[in-house]
């Protein structure tokens, strides 16, 4: 079993940045395939970019292409999700998650450990 723990949101104006964090804990070797997704205010939950963490391969988003960057650091078992001229449509709970499997993808119903979610507001 996978733990997973999100941190670093919080308010910004647009414009600005931002640097989330998910620290990783439990049966880490269990999963090669970690990801972000958002759900904004009354909408549903949305992916925003996967990483495979054995070969580095990234997918994103279109909305976030060239704005966010994904990076997992192995020796630390930590995301990141580094947030680059921020918008007020990125407003939203973000959450990271593990697959188990790596796979191009941002289906909601690949992976099958989440954390509790990070609030995240542009304004």
């Amino acid at each position: 079993h996978v733990q997973l723990v999100e941190s670093g949101g919080g308010s910004v104006q647009a414009g600005g940045s931002l640097r989330l964090s998910c620290a990783t804990s439990g049966s880490t070797s269990s999963y090669n395939c970690v990801a972000w997704f958002r759900q904004p205010p009354g909408k549903e939950r949305e992916g925003v970019a996967t990483i495979s963490t054995t070969t580095g391969r990234t997918l994103y988003a279109n909305p976030v292409k060239g704005r966010f960057t994904i990076s997992h650091d192995n020796a630390k078992n930590t995301l990141y999700l580094q947030m680059d001229s921020l918008k007020p449509e990125d407003t939203a709970v973000y959450y990271c998650a593990a697959s188990n499997v790596w796979s191009p993808t941002l289906d909601v119903s690949h992976y099958d450990y989440w954390g509790q979610g990070t609030q995240v507001t542009v304004s």
